[in-house]
């Protein structure tokens, strides 16, 4: 039985979803894409995102937390909603959390003291962590390295140098690759760096409806599950292992890092 795709993160909650999400998944499905882990971005947005995988049960987790974007909204009440959320059993990740300084749609400060506690949440549960860095990488090492996370990490939506993606090597992280790496422009960089993520490191994802692989000709540009294949195809090519050895290994490591092996 051919392997299956794990997408693990998409942004189903996004409001381009809404009226044909059912649609979306039964495309995902019919072209391999098995499972799918809902990313949380906020706190409704992390229960909405619970909502739509309790009707999908099987196919569907969540993340939960509050994305760097949203750290200003972080406080107190929101670390006990968090742990109120986290106690439905398909929530399996703490996130979407980190450091984003490109936009600094929050207080670089606020966003260090919510990663903080991220940490802390995902610790004390014993959950892994999904996350988020982009402009900010010695400070969000230094976050790493004062609250040490005790659980399995993603570095999700990898667009990094090689120093950064040592860096996460060393601390044992997992690398998530979208459709970035299909950009022939701003991806370029990534192919040298492909093929040096240990195998049993290697996860990938869409960050549907972002990041349409640029190689696609469609109508819109919204992205959706079903185009995993694409981000396959590429880390496939760049790579010294066979397209069913990566297949393997991408769906094994997404499920170890999900806990969902059974």
């Amino acid at each position: 039985m051919p392997s299956k795709l794990f997408d693990i993160g998409a942004n189903l909650t996004h409001e381009s979803f809404d009226k044909d999400l059912k649609e979306v998944l039964e495309r995902a499905i019919k072209n391999g894409v098995s499972n799918i882990c809902i990313t949380g971005c906020n706190l409704l947005d992390s229960k909405k995102a619970l909502e739509i995988a309790q009707l999908f049960p099987d196919n569907l987790i969540t993340t939960c937390g509050i994305h760097p974007h949203y750290a200003h909204s972080f406080d107190k009440k929101s670390m006990l909603e968090i742990y109120d959320i986290c106690q439905n059993a398909l929530v399996k990740a703490i996130g979407e959390t980190g450091l984003d300084f490109n936009r600094n749609f929050s207080d670089k400060n606020k966003q260090i003291e919510s990663f903080l506690k991220h940490i802390k949440i995902a610790n004390k549960l014993n959950l892994p962590m999904f996350l988020h860095q982009r402009d900010a990488h010695q400070d969000f090492m230094d976050c790493i390295n004062t609250e040490k996370p005790e659980v399995k990490c993603v570095v999700h939506c990898f667009t990094g140098q090689k120093n950064e993606l040592e860096d996460y090597l060393i601390k044992d992280f997992y690398i998530g690759l979208t459709g970035w790496i299909c950009d022939p422009k701003r991806g370029a960089h990534l192919e040298e760096l492909i093929p040096i993520i240990p195998l049993e490191k290697l996860l990938i994802e869409t960050d549907s409806p972002y990041l349409l692989p640029k190689n696609l000709k469609i109508k819109g540009r919204r992205n959706e599950p079903s185009f995993l294949n694409e981000i396959l195809k590429k880390v496939v090519e760049v790579r010294k292992e066979t397209e069913i050895e990566i297949k393997e290994a991408l769906l094994r490591n997404s499920l170890y890092f999900f806990n969902l092996l059974k």
